[in-house]
């Protein structure tokens, strides 16, 4: 499962893979903190989606040269990318790993319970995590959705492509734009 990585498996350093909230997740996981477990998508496997389903030319082509002070040409231009992202499915191989992790997580004891969970009942947030969150100059607090209380693979799937797709709404572009950032 190159795809993601468990909390277990990450560290405050691993921001280039996991963003700083689930760096900073795997960190308190790692020191025993009471924090259920999970996993996140890699950074690199959003870049292998963009890549696979040939949308970063397009995204690319939208936002060249957008003045994002024009608020309606700004916020068109952002539900096309939301809409293309949204229209445009994960590759199987990658939402296989993505399920295959909800699953195992699933299968993990239920908070001390020593209770196994349906694979189909576990309520999960999925959450966006930047790699250039909360920066000293920047800050990408509540830029991307949430999603809380998603329940079932197939839905956790839909989560992270909508997820992903929320990393084009107005707010986010307008931002990372007058901010410096690509």
């Amino acid at each position: 499962m190159d795809g993601v990585a468990w909390f277990s498996d990450i560290t405050k350093d691993s921001i280039d893979i996991a963003g700083g909230k689930g760096a900073n997740l795997g960190e308190m996981f790692r020191l025993g903190l009471p924090i259920p477990d999970g996993f996140v998508v890699k950074a690199q496997t959003y870049g292998r989606y963009l890549h696979e389903r040939t949308l970063n030319d397009t995204i690319k082509r939208k936002l060249d040269g957008l003045d994002v002070d024009d608020t309606e040409t700004l916020q068109r231009v952002a539900e096309e990318i939301q809409e293309l992202i949204k229209s445009t499915s994960i590759p199987k191989e990658i939402a296989n790993q993505i399920v295959d992790a909800y699953e195992l997580l699933c299968a993990k004891e239920d908070g001390g319970a020593n209770a196994l969970v349906d694979p189909q009942d576990l309520f999960v947030a999925v959450r966006s995590s930047a790699t250039a969150e909360d920066l000293p100059s920047a800050s990408f607090a509540g830029q991307q959705a949430s999603f809380l209380n998603v329940k079932g693979a197939k839905a956790v799937v839909q989560a992270v492509l909508d997820c992903w797709a929320s990393l084009f709404t107005a707010r986010a572009i307008y931002y990372r734009t007058k901010q410096g950032f690509d």
